[in-house]
């Protein structure tokens, strides 16, 4: 077994593989600035070593046989410098996973703007409830298996099921990450702009799209989106078998007769048109029946049967931070949780919330802080992604400073739209100890008996979650 360092070791992913591989017998060390719940706490409670900070000095100590290098992690950085000066073998994550945990296994990659943690956990937990004891690796810890990544239990014809990214891999690969997991059986969920950062237009997105599904053997099958023309759009030329997962009842699966309730969704599930049975899935949303379409088929394309199925998709439990409920409290105020920080996703998730919760006042918190939210691209966009909400309440922009004003996200004119649609709005300015007190400071003035309050970011949101908690305990 080897010795591995992870430069980045706090990103979802990176302490997910690190946690899976040391379990596998590799010592494990890495490290990360800024740490925080739930990664930091995941580190520790499984006996991972990691340093707060980087220093040459961290790999001095460690010497490690190779040097994972998370796609964060840039020139400059004094573990990574410290690695190249000694020459030290380095490899990106992506790779490595295809390495050590894919292997020779069933690969089944999910990719897409939106859904792939969701329609990841599902496929992994629908594989257990299969019996198929998948590997996985999902952005999320999955509250199923109480990690977010695993190695396969199976020694001969195993299945790996990974969440499919399409970020790039590492400073000197700049490959998308699904292009690196060799798909068997790949799912295409939706296809928009995203990663501005990265991609300069949605064509250039679409091009790394054509590339993945190029990678499927023509004994692999392709699961498309039907409802997305731009999925449809980059599957047009797959060398192998394709079927489509909709809601608009042509399309190879599909779901009929949707019923949301209290505690999920219930729908009649179609595989070429016959109609398999009911089924019941602890979750709410339209892109939510997708997500469990997709799954499902993979699953059952795997070899779940559909008795399987029924019971798996009845006990999976939502990935942290996707709708998580965190609390109910005494003022009669829910806190819920979201990792949505993309126009759609942020529309279609609040949309789900309000049908959870009919006739509540719903009350969205974001905070722009994606390299692509952070400018104004989706500036039009996000004045209208928060119909299902009654108040609005935007973070400070993150690192603003990178963009010229004229680039950067205006949230006061999301404000002022937002009002001439009805809304109540709120845009923190506070600096230092202000923010996010002033977005609590807001709330207390506002949030009112029977609210839902969601916090939507794909970060800390700067600690406010803890602090409206411990207000809401004391309401």
């Amino acid at each position: 077994m080897s010795s591995i360092y992870f430069i980045g070791i706090g990103g979802t992913a990176m302490a997910s593989v690190a946690v899976a591989l040391s379990h596998m017998g590799h010592a494990i060390t890495g490290s990360d600035m800024l740490l925080y719940p739930p990664m930091s706490t995941f580190l520790e409670e499984h006996n991972i070593r990691y340093f707060n900070g980087f220093s040459e000095k961290n790999l001095e100590e460690t010497s490690p046989d190779l040097v994972v290098v998370g796609n964060a992690v840039s020139r400059g950085n004094p573990d990574l410098e410290y690695a190249l000066d000694r020459r030290m073998e380095l490899i990106s994550m992506p790779e490595l996973v295809r390495r050590e945990l894919i292997g020779r296994n069933t690969s089944i990659v999910v990719a897409g703007t939106h859904g792939k943690t969701s329609t990841t956990s599902l496929a992994a937990w629908l594989l257990e409830a299969g019996g198929l004891e998948p590997g996985f690796l999902i952005g999320g810890i999955h509250e199923n298996f109480g990690v977010g990544c695993r190695a396969s239990g199976l020694v001969e014809q195993g299945f790996f099921a990974t969440e499919g990214d399409e970020y790039d891999s590492a400073f000197f690969d700049k490959r998308s990450k699904f292009l690196l997991y060799r798909p068997d059986i790949a799912i295409v969920n939706n296809v928009e702009f995203d990663h501005a950062d990265i991609f300069n237009s949605l064509d250039e997105i679409k091009r790394s799209f054509r590339l993945f599904v190029n990678l499927v053997p023509r004994s692999g099958l392709l699961l498309v989106n039907g409802d997305d023309p731009n999925s449809l759009e980059v599957s047009s030329k797959a060398f192998c078998r394709v079927e489509r997962f909709s809601l608009d009842g042509n399309a190879d699966w599909n779901a009929a007769e949707i019923v949301t309730g209290p505690e999920g969704t219930t729908f009649s599930l179609l595989r070429g048109g016959e109609d398999l049975g009911r089924v019941f899935v602890p979750l709410f949303g339209n892109y939510n029946v997708m997500n469990t379409l997709a799954a499902t088929a993979a699953a059952m394309h795997a070899g779940v049967s559909f008795d399987s199925i029924v019971r798996g998709l009845a006990s999976f439990r939502r990935p942290k931070r996707r709708m998580e409920l965190l609390g109910d409290f005494p003022g009669g105020v829910t806190l819920m949780e979201d990792f949505a920080h993309h126009p759609t996703a942020i529309r279609v998730t609040l949309e789900a919330i309000a049908g959870m919760y009919p006739g509540r006042r719903i009350v969205a918190c974001f905070e722009p802080r994606s390299n692509t939210t952070s400018r104004n691209i989706f500036q039009r966009e996000l004045a209208e992604c928060f119909d299902a909400s009654a108040v609005v309440v935007f973070g400070k922009v993150n690192r603003p400073e990178r963009y010229a004003p004229e680039d950067r996200l205006d949230t006061e004119r999301l404000c002022s739209e937002l009002a001439e649609r009805g809304k109540i709005v709120f845009a923190a300015g506070g600096t230092g100890r202000e923010y996010p007190g002033d977005i609590v400071g807001f709330l207390d003035g506002e949030v009112r008996t029977g609210d839902v309050v969601v916090l939507l970011s794909n970060g800390s949101f700067s600690g406010l979650k803890d602090q409206l908690t411990q207000k809401f305990k004391k309401s």
